[in-house]
């Protein structure tokens, strides 16, 4: 029973999707509070001094091409709220032994004459360019619930885009004959924590590759904090309460509310909701499978990496394995349920274009890689190593680290199951279905109780769509 309130709504949850949800709802006129059990707004967008004091690392996320390019992000007025962006000139280096290396410029041209091979540029230039043109009609019609009346709207884009994107990774990186193209492309798609012969895995490694072009892949000024302390700054202006500090267990520890929407992963959902979600429904939801986990260690090094190659330098982001068969050898591994020896390392270099993140002579660093859901081992040396490969003398210049294991993901955020911190598994059996089998996926059976965490559509990554999609659901509903 819904108890008399003065509150329309009421977001268990302060990460990006959270706060987005309670900014749709407020900027529609209705009132709302976000719930937060930690001290701080975040989520998955937290930055923290880790390692040095004055030093800032990203907790969690690091480089944001979807929070730049997303539709509901980009109609908020973030820069008046102190949320500024960083593009590095290179978007993507993915350096090869020997010196080589893939480096994806904003320019398509640029990029595809990277690769050293006539028709593999002809191939990316044919592929690439007109997707970059269309990145709006991609991001505002197919980063949701998939249903026919958005990729009606646009067929042709839709089409470009959703085509190859049914493939997997190692299908569509074999398309193209240098190695800097094949390892690019695997890298790219093994964002999607799957095995590169699965079924749609190329479209995580598709989307990514085409926002770098259209918006780039960028850091905001002062971590990525910056961003969720804009939108918390945006929903005060609003109107709308954050209250930190302050766990909910059950939907009876909130306060009075037409609408609950929950920024929690199915799990979390049903110890929240309880007896008011059962059935079918609720069954669905306890057999929401979760993915492999990341491993993450955050570096501070005393000078910049020495790249073999010295462009890598001037990227954003790294992405560190080497040929596209180690790439496919690295997430085969974990889906098998071993650590790999020799990684997929993504890494992230931010004090190369914020000094605001580390005093003169600090350079924090960011980097992790994929491993089995729970693992407890240690996969500090084999980041290290993979480093190491491509920037000979990175070690001696480590002068402290500080590492984030799987149990410790899920002990600062128990979204983050196993320490998967995509909020489930963006497998093909549940691409399209989660968090359950509904024509709205943000509802529930419960007509005042919705979802607005990373296990509904599009999934993960720091782009508040996910808030945005359930509170309209709520607005068309219970909220009318």
């Amino acid at each position: 029973m819904v108890r008399p309130t003065d509150l329309d709504a009421v977001v268990v949850g302060a990460g990006p999707n959270g706060l987005a949800a309670a900014i749709a709802l407020a900027r529609a006129g209705r009132t709302v509070r976000v719930i937060e059990a930690r001290d701080t707004v975040g989520g998955g967008c937290r930055s923290a001094e880790l390692t040095e004091p004055g030093v800032l690392h990203d907790v969690c996320s690091a480089i944001h091409p979807l929070a730049r390019s997303s539709p509901f992000f980009s109609a908020l007025p973030l820069d008046r709220h102190g949320l500024e962006w960083i593009e590095p000139p290179i978007q993507i280096a993915h350096p090869l032994d020997g010196g080589r290396a893939a480096l994806v410029w904003r320019d398509v041209d640029a990029t595809a004459d990277g690769f050293g091979d006539a028709g593999d540029a002809r191939l990316y230039r044919r592929w690439m360019e007109p997707l970059a043109r269309e990145w709006d009609i991609v991001a505002h019609n197919l980063l949701g619930p998939l249903r026919p009346d958005r990729i009606l709207r646009h067929p042709i884009a839709s089409t470009r885009f959703g085509l190859p994107s049914l493939l997997p990774g190692s299908v569509v990186a074999r398309r193209f004959r240098s190695p800097e193209a094949r390892a690019l492309i695997a890298g790219c798609a093994a964002h999607s924590f799957l095995e590169l012969s699965a079924p749609l895995s190329a479209s995580f490694g598709l989307g990514l590759l085409v926002s770098a072009h259209a918006v780039g892949w960028p850091m905001p000024r002062g971590g990525s904090q910056r961003i969720v302390d804009a939108l918390a700054s945006y929903l005060r202006e609003l109107g709308g309460e954050i209250e930190t500090g302050r766990r909910a267990t059950t939907l009876d520890d909130l306060p009075g509310h037409r609408a609950a929407l929950l920024d929690l992963t199915p799990r979390q959902v049903l110890a929240v909701a309880g007896d008011r979600l059962g059935g079918a429904y609720a069954a669905q939801l306890r057999r929401y499978r979760y993915g492999p986990a990341a491993y993450k260690v955050d570096f501070l090094l005393d000078g910049p990496i020495p790249w073999t190659n010295r462009d890598v330098g001037r990227a954003g982001t790294v992405h560190l394995a080497g040929r596209l068969e180690e790439v496919e050898a690295s997430e085969r591994a974990v889906w098998q349920g071993r650590a790999p020896t020799s990684p997929f390392v993504l890494l992230a270099q931010p004090a190369q274009f914020d000094p605001s993140r580390a005093p003169a002579g600090r350079h924090p660093i960011w980097a992790y890689c994929h491993v089995p859901n729970g693992w407890t081992g240690d996969a500090t040396k084999a980041i290290e190593r993979q480093v190491e490969r491509f920037a000979p003398g990175f070690r001696d210049r480590i002068v402290a680290l500080h590492v984030t294991r799987p149990t410790d993901y899920e002990a600062y955020n128990p979204n983050n199951v196993g320490g998967d911190i995509n909020g489930g598994l963006q497998h093909w059996a549940q691409f399209f279905t989660r968090p359950a089998v509904r024509w709205d996926p943000y509802s529930t059976p419960d007509a005042s109780i919705f979802i607005c965490s990373s296990s509904t559509p599009p999934g993960g990554g720091v782009h508040g769509l996910c808030g945005m999609h359930a509170a309209r659901s709520a607005l068309g509903g219970v909220l009318r």
